[in-house]
């Protein structure tokens, strides 16, 4: 079964791939942190930090497809949110439309509130893939233990992570299987046998987290991550993180 990992261009040899992931964590959720508090109305201002993305991007050798493609999937659960935003958001009013016996309205600070979201929301997005997909999983969960995160995240990420892929190709078999054992069969026939794949790929799920965490205790983990590598922060991260702040800030002063 292929999958898509989100560190599989983590091997790449690029000078942003060799930054401390305490540093590239620090330093991009600061820029999440500017981006969050632009104001909405600073088209110039994200148009910049788009830019500032763009050349990380570029200096990180990571293909734009990889990134463009896993912002794109988490997009469609954004707008799910924001869609009826425009509608709800009092205010002047930009359009009218009426579907039978319903009235809506759309105001031009529901769009402005939907905008913000929305740029604001796959910026972020675009600033986590560029940093996990320049980390190794196992560094930069190494990270966060340094960090002082509390080891119960720590260690739900790192099996969730592991684990995922597992279950999905437990779905794929079933999938194959059903489709190998069923030829035609209604609508009804189809949904009821997906329903019955869920309940079983539950109980299997549930099943393999007992193994698993059974074969753990056997081999006396305790929850902390071990790397072969040893994180150290140098005098070249440092200014990477200094550069950084001072375009941001840059950015906040001159165009924000």
């Amino acid at each position: 079964m292929h999958h898509f990992y989100i560190d599989e261009y983590s091997e790449l040899k690029s000078p942003l791939h060799r930054f401390d992931p305490r540093v590239k964590i620090i330093t991009f959720f600061s820029f999440i942190l500017f981006v969050i508090f632009t104001s909405p109305h600073s088209y110039f201002t994200f148009l910049l930090y788009g830019c500032v993305l763009c050349a990380l991007i570029g200096l990180s050798r990571i293909p734009w497809r990889f990134v463009l493609v896993h912002s794109l999937v988490i997009i469609p659960f954004v707008l799910m949110v924001a869609v009826f935003i425009p509608f709800l958001k009092k205010g002047q009013i930009a359009g009218a439309y009426s579907f039978g016996s319903i009235n809506l309205t759309i105001t031009y600070d529901g769009i402005a509130v939907f905008w913000n979201i929305l740029v604001k929301s796959y910026l972020s997005i675009v600033c986590v893939i560029l940093m996990m997909a320049s980390t190794k999983f196992t560094h930069f969960l190494r990270a966060l233990e340094n960090m002082r995160i509390p080891n119960i995240f720590t260690m739900i990420l790192s099996f969730m992570y592991r684990y995922v892929f597992v279950i999905a190709d437990e779905l794929m078999e079933m999938r194959q299987a059903k489709e190998a054992r069923s030829i035609g069969g209604t609508k009804w026939f189809h949904t009821k046998v997906l329903a019955n794949m869920l309940g079983v790929l539950f109980i299997r799920a549930y099943e393999k987290g007992e193994s698993v965490y059974l074969a753990m205790c056997a081999r006396g983990f305790q929850g902390a991550i071990k790397t072969i590598d040893r994180l150290k922060i140098s005098g070249f991260d440092i200014m990477f993180s200094c550069i950084i702040f001072a375009v941001l800030i840059s950015i906040k002063i001159f165009a924000g």
